[in-house]
This record gives structure tokens, sequence and C-alpha cells, in this order.
């Protein structure tokens, strides 16, 4: 029996629509190596003031806000065995909702590292991540760790940078006035 081509390319279609992402049976060594894995946020902190220290730059400190932030992405990535910066929503929107300045606030994500020493090793050999732990405005830090040993990588990391929250300013639009006489209007008086 020969098929058209169109009727083989919407069977294959069809084989794909709907299937899940595969999981394994975790290996017994991964799953005792990444019981052991734990975020140590006093050591982030160190490390990276140490870092920031040597190149001039003043300290951070440990954010609730932003660890709360770092944590979702980190819990978000875990549970869609995805290294992606918009798998727990936009960076943009993620910061817009907790309230900070876009203008000075990062993320650094990472995968498969089995300590906080190791997760700041690795981003500090990347060039965008590195520029991150340095951005002269970073006054604070959230990190977190998300496991799940079914994924690719087993543990995901997430570090959310910011400088000092900026505060946020109504505007006043003021009374309501004619503009001189003419029933067009103008904002204040």
């Amino acid at each position: 029996m020969k098929l058209a081509l169109p009727a083989v390319i919407a069977l294959l279609l069809a084989g794909c629509a709907g299937t899940q992402r595969e999981t394994t049976q975790p290996n017994p060594r991964t799953v005792q190596r990444l019981a052991s894995v734990s975020v140590d946020p006093a050591e982030a902190v160190r490390i990276l003031n140490a870092h920031r220290a040597g190149r001039g730059l003043g300290p951070v400190s440990l954010d609730p806000t932003l660890t709360a932030m770092a944590q979702s992405q980190s819990d978000a990535m875990a549970r869609a065995d995805s290294l992606s910066h918009s798998v727990g929503g936009s960076f943009g929107s993620r910061v817009h909702a907790a309230g900070l300045d876009a203008g000075y606030s990062a993320e650094n994500l990472g995968a498969g590292y089995f300590s906080t020493q190791e997760a700041f090793d690795g981003w500090k050999k990347s060039t965008g991540h590195a520029a991150n732990l340095v951005m002269p405005q970073v006054t604070r830090i959230g990190i977190a760790l998300a496991k799940n040993p079914q994924t690719r990588y087993g543990a995901w990391w997430t570090l959310v940078l910011a400088g000092e929250a900026a505060p946020r300013r109504e505007l006043s639009t003021g009374p309501l006035a004619p503009a001189g006489g003419r029933t067009t209007f103008r904002w204040g008086s």
C-alpha cells in the first residue's frame, strides 16, 4: 500500500501530538549525590562579596524578596526540565511583579551544579553571568536551588541580583481645569 506524502506527514505529526517528556529512573548514585546538595545563602553572599571586593565593588546582602523570586524560578525549571529565563514567566514580568528596578536587576541560572561554590564557579566562567556578578549597582541577592532527580540536570539554580529598591512614586494629576476659557482641558494648574 502506497501512502501519499501528506498522509505520512500527518501520521507522523499525530504520533507526536500529546506525547509527554519521557522520564527515566534516575541513577541511584545521582539520587544519592543530589540528596546531599543544598544551597548555602551565607556562603553565596561570602563568595560574591569576595569576588566583588577583588574588583573594588561594594558588598551585597541576602534579600528575602529576591530569594523567593529565585526559588520560584528554580522550581519552575525543575518542573519543566528546562534551563530558561522564561519558564517561570518572563524575567521582566517577574521583576515588575516583585517591584524591582529593572535597570539594576539580573538573573543567573545554572543546572547540574552540586554545591554553591560550583554554581558560582560556573557563573564566573560565563561572560554574561560574570558581568551580572559585578554590576556596580547590585546591593542585594536572592539564591535558590530546586531538585528533581528525574530531570537531566537534577539540580536547578537561580541567582537574582538587584540594586536598592526604588521607591514607587505616585504621579498626581492635579485638578482638571479649563485652559484659557476654552472647553479644552489641561492637567494641573
